[in-house]
């Protein structure tokens, strides 16, 4: 964790399990939304384990991406992830991008701004690096309403741990995750033809295990707070999150619903 993110990253292999499965899934539609041309030159601002450069450098013939992001871990897992010489991958930060005004024609946001706490900041750089006339896009988790497995974990857990209300107060009240927050930041930051909309994926898990297992990993919110628990809270709250996930029903193939918040304007 660093003072420009909030989500505690340290392993490429358990940014995959928690998020970066989904995060391919979500960079699909999020393309079809924000679009990519052929030829462009384009900025992956927070790229994680590199989801949506792969799918840029899949979608096109000759487009260029950078992808950006503040975790070592996760740079180095993207450059032997898409080993193309169409894609570069650096260390950086949203709040501070190392490169000068209007680098790119298009700069796009993948699960990024809602983990900075500097978020405004943070889109004032993705708008100076984009050329005059660039497409600059963000999408974000609807957090509170629309992100059903943080919600089953949360919930579960606070009814557990006075302590999980704190984590669960985070998790849902994260910056631009509201309704039209994203879309207000955009106008703020002076972007005009400014359009926001809602994405959904599916996230489909095999068992209980594989729903549990990010949870004992050591990246992200909900991992953070698992680790902070003795052996006997721990038990408690697998016991009880796995009631939720099998429902009444045997263990098994379960898919729950993702929907998260995305924007585009013009600089």
């Amino acid at each position: 964790m660093t003072a420009s993110s909030t989500f505690n990253a340290s392993s490429a292999k358990d940014y995959e399990q928690v998020m970066g499965r989904w995060s391919r899934r979500l960079a699909e539609k999020f393309l079809d939304f924000a679009g990519c041309l052929d030829g462009e030159s384009v900025l992956d601002a927070g790229c994680g384990t590199g989801s949506l450069s792969e799918a840029i450098v899949a979608r096109t013939a000759t487009t260029t991406v950078h992808g950006i992001d503040l975790a070592d871990a996760y740079v180095d897992y993207a450059q032997v992830r898409l080993p193309d010489p169409r894609a570069t991958f650096s260390v950086g930060d949203v709040c501070s991008l190392p490169f000068e005004d209007g680098r790119f024609d298009r700069v796009l946001s993948l699960l990024v701004l809602h983990f900075v706490p500097r978020g405004t900041a943070a889109v004032a750089e993705l708008r100076r690096v984009a050329k005059p006339g660039a497409t600059v896009a963000a999408t974000v988790w609807d957090a509170r309403g629309g992100f059903v497995t943080s919600r089953m974990f949360c919930d579960t857990a606070a009814m557990l741990d006075p302590r999980a209300g704190e984590m669960r107060a985070r998790s849902f009240t994260r910056p631009m995750t509201r309704p039209g927050e994203l879309a207000a930041a955009w106008r703020e930051a002076g972007f005009r033809e400014v359009q926001d909309t809602m994405l959904a994926v599916r996230m489909d898990f095999e068992t209980f295990e594989d729903f549990w297992r990010p949870y004992t990993g050591s990246d992200g919110p909900g991992a953070a707070y698992v680790a902070t628990l003795d052996n006997a809270k721990r038990d408690a709250l697998r016991k009880a999150l796995r009631s939720a996930y099998l429902d009444g029903e045997e263990d098994g193939p379960r898919s729950y619903a993702a929907v998260a918040w995305a924007v585009k304007g013009i600089a």
